[in-house]
């Protein structure tokens, strides 16, 4: 398996090869040259599969360099019921009436980030320790990709963490997740500003080939490809867990603003997983919902991205879409780059009147957008019929998914976090909070350990630079 960059600056490379680095030196995303193939055959015999059999199923298709026994230790070291509490790792539950929920928040920080960044923790450790390097991870988070990067990465050789969040905008659960971490690999910046601007810094620090080179700048945000190839093997787990013949449809709800988890979907249907539809879910921030139903991709200013009661989706920069776009063009990078371009000079681009929305059309999605008033309401109905709490991002899934639910097509909505970490908007909802889980009774009393920053790339550069490995 060899990867290319959306851009087409890259040399073909390995997985190995790609896996520390996030942005392609060209500034693209890494795509594998072309999807492996899964057959009905395939289907069938992966039925009973573990979670950890299933993984190494899929992962070593991507991650063909690595030793096969490598790769399986690895998985099986990270896919315990210790680490997730059940053997089954992603869970599937009835919620009714044809509707399922996949259970992806059982990992150490109750988000489903967890499930792909827990297995980066240990290949990032893995492959240094064969090196003999260190790696500096920067990232963005805007609530929970954060504190899943540093709990997998926390105390790893050779790694230190700086990850940037968006200053008083993240839930009082998440921000003390992250903050009272003590470890000190870890660093966590606070910057005055939104989602996008951290994310919009981590970029130019890895488009700064200099300075990249120099600090050893990695990622763990889904513009590292291992995260989005950790993600499609649960996509095939939701699969295989509501059907009985290899020819049978399923569609999946899955709540998006950077556009990574539910493009694991998309690779999985490209794959020849069965899948009927992707629903896309936005919340008041819909840059994805109007780029589907418009062609027009518009990116929002920083002071026009609303503070949402769904906040981990508080984004209008969607770093994967570049990887779906890529397809949709044809996979020319010369159309690609252009289209950055035009984002860059006016803000959008428009593929309205193009050959290329027709595949967009085509593509399996189908999308919409919630409001407050949808997902309190979404959280009621759910916990009234099945005695189930979801948490704010899932109720968007869960709405927009039942307005495209089809008769006799299973819908699997994806669970984005336990509710608990969005206690004041479950209290509204439903008029009483979550239980914690044990260890995490008293987090938001914890010393908390952060730097307050704007939003400055030499700021940033600096910082890390003087504590850097």
């Amino acid at each position: 398996m060899r990867y290319l960059s959306t851009r087409g600056g890259l040399a073909p490379a390995s997985f190995s090869d790609i896996l520390l680095g996030g942005l392609a030196p060209d500034g693209g995303l890494t795509l594998p040259e072309s999807y492996p193939t899964v057959t009905p055959g395939d289907l069938a015999e992966w039925r009973n599969f573990s979670y950890p059999q299933l993984a190494f199923a899929i992962l070593h298709r991507f991650a063909d360099d690595i030793p096969a026994a490598d790769l399986r230790a690895l998985i099986d070291k990270t896919y315990t019921a210790a680490s997730f509490l059940s053997d089954v790792i992603t869970p599937v539950t009835p919620l009714g009436d044809g509707i399922w929920l996949l259970g992806l928040s059982n990992g150490p920080t109750l988000a489903f980030k967890d499930i792909a960044l827990q297995l980066i923790g240990n290949l990032f450790e893995y492959t240094l320790l064969k090196s003999g390097g260190h790696l500096n991870i920067l990232g963005a988070t805007s609530g929970d990709t954060g504190s899943s990067a540093e709990y997998a990465l926390r105390g790893k050789h050779g790694i230190r963490v700086f990850m940037l969040s968006p200053h008083q905008k993240m839930s009082r659960f998440q921000t003390a997740q992250m903050f009272s971490l003590q470890d000190p690999n870890i660093f966590n910046i606070a910057v005055r500003g939104v989602f996008d601007d951290c994310q919009d810094m981590v970029k130019a620090v890895s488009n700064d080939a200099d300075f990249k080179t120099r600090y050893a700048i990695g990622t763990v945000n889904s513009i590292n490809w291992a995260r989005v190839a950790a993600q499609i093997v649960y996509y095939f787990k939701g699969w295989l867990a509501v059907t009985t013949r290899a020819d049978q449809h399923v569609s999946f709800a899955v709540p998006s603003g950077n556009f990574g988890n539910i493009c694991a979907g998309y690779i999985a249907r490209r794959m020849g997983l069965p899948i009927r539809r992707l629903i896309l879910a936005t919340n008041e921030n819909n840059v994805l919902d109007e780029f589907f139903r418009t062609g027009i991709y518009r990116v929002r200013p920083t002071d026009a991205v609303a503070h949402t009661s769904s906040p981990s989706m508080d984004i209008s920069k969607a770093s994967n879409f570049e990887r779906f776009i890529f397809d949709m063009v044809g996979r020319d990078p010369a159309v690609v780059r252009e289209l950055w371009r035009q984002i860059d000079a006016q803000g959008y681009f428009d593929l309205a009147d193009t050959r290329y929305f027709q595949a967009v059309q085509e593509s399996g999605f189908v999308t919409g957008s919630s409001t407050h008033q949808h997902r309190m309401a979404t959280i009621r109905r759910v916990y009234q019929e099945s005695g189930i709490m979801i948490d704010t991002h899932t109720a968007d899934g869960v709405n927009i998914g039942l307005e495209y639910r089809e008769k006799d097509i299973p819908l699997i909505g994806l669970e984005t976090a336990l509710p608990v970490k969005f206690e004041d908007s479950m209290v509204e909802a439903l008029g009483c909070a979550p239980e914690r889980p044990a260890g995490y009774e008293n987090l938001e009393s914890l010393p908390q350990r952060f730097t307050v920053m704007d939003a400055d790339v030499d700021a940033i550069k600096d910082y890390i630079a003087q504590h850097a490995g």
